[in-house]
């Protein structure tokens, strides 16, 4: 005997004041054989859930007039826990996201979204309603509006999505969090976002790069000094564990650590209690521990650098940052977010990107990561002569940025010839090979120039050329025994 369909006697509500959006994805759930009713607001849904029988699955914005779809999620679970409900938003930001689910959410859907993705969603959820499962925490909380540090937590392709939902779901849970990933891919951002949606959000958030603190200091960074410990220390200090008590310890580089506090570390990851450095009290904390770095901490750990045991107490969660280069599809959303903000600092108006300087981004391999990319447009808001940015423009921002350190390895250039071959032909350019080879010739030539001093002839025989080819290709204007 065929097993009966569910979805046929399943009731579904969409609740959006978007009257598009309701129309068509009510018309995707009825053909997929949902029952469905649509409410232009929060109010009107919940006098029906008044007047009549709660519904099986629940998709609502979070933008809405009047009550928000946060809010509404809370009085939702207030009336019934166990209730599936997929919030839809077209913005992407940890705010957002991680609001919705530690708000209980059972999914999150990005504007504007694909009918077929959102029908999937409404039939993996309709079980979670048959039978009463429910995966996702159901804890109210009141919706936070995003701040200056989520400027860099934007995102909308698959990694980031997935990023945002692991942090509303490990922002409840008092976990230690491991987050890995390239230098300027916003592993603090991460770090503050769990803290600041999770119950120690009242309590300090403490940071501390322990690469930038010379190791015979750290200790007493970590875990504070007594007066007299050691010369200088004229008075009692209290480490960065003793300031984040009843909040969160941001470890930055961790990888970076000293061996024989990687020992002290352990011993208050497992007891939560530690001296002061020429102290005879025993000091107690409640600290929540996120630990970052760009290194691999198993090879560390293969070498003898870094304690397996550390490592397995910090690593209880791991989170993996994705580079920029791996999310280029996110570029156009970071940029117009970072140009924003840069004109309301400059007190100007907003500069935005053509065309072809955005796919002159997109192509571009950012060693920098997202760090890089908002230093670029800052440049480009100061720089740019005019409202619209051109892929000039932004060459010439790029030819101005440092040199990223930290993962750039010793092929790096060719890294970045590849890059900007790509950017070149996306935009459409021609005779790519005659443009990069000269700009190949000029910077060698102007290295052998500027190292020798101005003497050409010693320029020359660095680089293997002749005289008289330095000359013609210098120009006698960048040639100093000319003048």
């Amino acid at each position: 005997m065929p097993t009966p369909d569910l979805r046929k006697q399943a009731r579904v509500w969409v609740v959006d004041d978007d009257r598009s959006v309701r129309f068509v994805l009510a018309e995707a759930l009825r053909d997929a054989g949902f029952a469905v009713q649509a409410f232009d607001g929060a109010a009107a849904a919940l006098a029906a859930i008044d007047s009549e029988p709660m519904p099986r699955l629940m998709f609502t914005d979070i933008r809405m007039p009047g009550m928000d779809g946060l809010a509404f999620l809370d009085a939702l679970k207030a009336r019934d826990p166990e209730l599936p409900v997929i919030v839809m938003s077209a913005w992407t930001d940890i705010a957002s996201t991680a609001g919705a689910f530690r708000g209980g959410a059972h999914e999150f859907l990005s504007k504007p979204f694909d009918l077929d993705a959102a029908v999937a969603l409404a039939k993996r959820a309709l079980p979670s309603a048959t039978t009463g499962s429910d995966e996702s925490a159901s804890t109210s909380a009141d919706s936070q509006t995003a701040t200056d540090d989520d400027n860099a937590l934007l995102g909308d392709t698959p990694a980031m999505r997935e990023l945002f939902r692991a942090i509303g779901r490990l922002a409840q849970a008092p976990l230690s969090v491991l987050i890995t990933g390239e230098t300027g891919t916003g592993k603090e951002l991460v770090a503050r976002a769990l803290h600041r949606e999770s119950p120690r959000a009242n309590k300090p958030f403490v940071a501390l790069n322990t690469a930038a603190i010379p190791a015979e200091l750290l200790e007493s960074e970590l875990f504070g000094h007594e007066a007299g410990a050691f010369t200088g220390a004229t008075r009692r200090h209290a480490g960065r564990f003793e300031q984040a008590d009843g909040g969160t310890l941001f470890l930055d580089e961790i990888g970076d650590m000293p061996a024989p506090l990687q020992t002290r570390l352990l011993r208050v990851l497992a007891e939560g209690e530690f001296f002061r450095v020429g102290g005879r009290e025993l000091i107690r904390v409640d600290v929540r521990v996120i630990a970052a770095t760009h290194q691999d901490l198993e090879a560390l750990v293969a070498d003898g650098r870094f304690r397996a045991d550390l490592l397995h107490r910090l690593d209880v969660v791991r989170l993996q940052l994705p580079p920029l280069r791996e999310r280029a599809g996110d570029v156009a959303m970071l940029a117009a977010r970072f140009l924003a903000n840069a004109a309301t600092r400059f007190n100007a108006p907003r500069k935005k990107l053509s065309a072809n300087a955005l796919r002159l981004l997109e192509a571009h391999a950012w060693p920098g990561n997202v760090r890089e990319l908002e230093n670029l447009c800052w440049r480009l808001a100061a720089l740019a002569p005019g409202q619209s940015i051109r892929t000039s423009d932004v060459r010439a921002s790029l030819r101005a940025a440092p040199r990223a350190s930290g993962n750039a390895g010793a092929d790096d250039w060719t890294q970045r010839l590849t890059a900007w071959t790509r950017a070149a032909l996306a935009a459409g350019e021609t005779d790519v090979h005659a443009q990069a080879k000269r700009d190949f010739d000029q910077a060698l030539l102007n290295a052998a120039i500027e190292h020798t001093g101005g003497h050409r002839q010693q320029a020359a025989e660095l680089l293997g050329l002749g005289r008289n080819t330095l000359t013609r290709k210098l120009g006698r204007k960048h040639d100093p025994e000319a003048r």
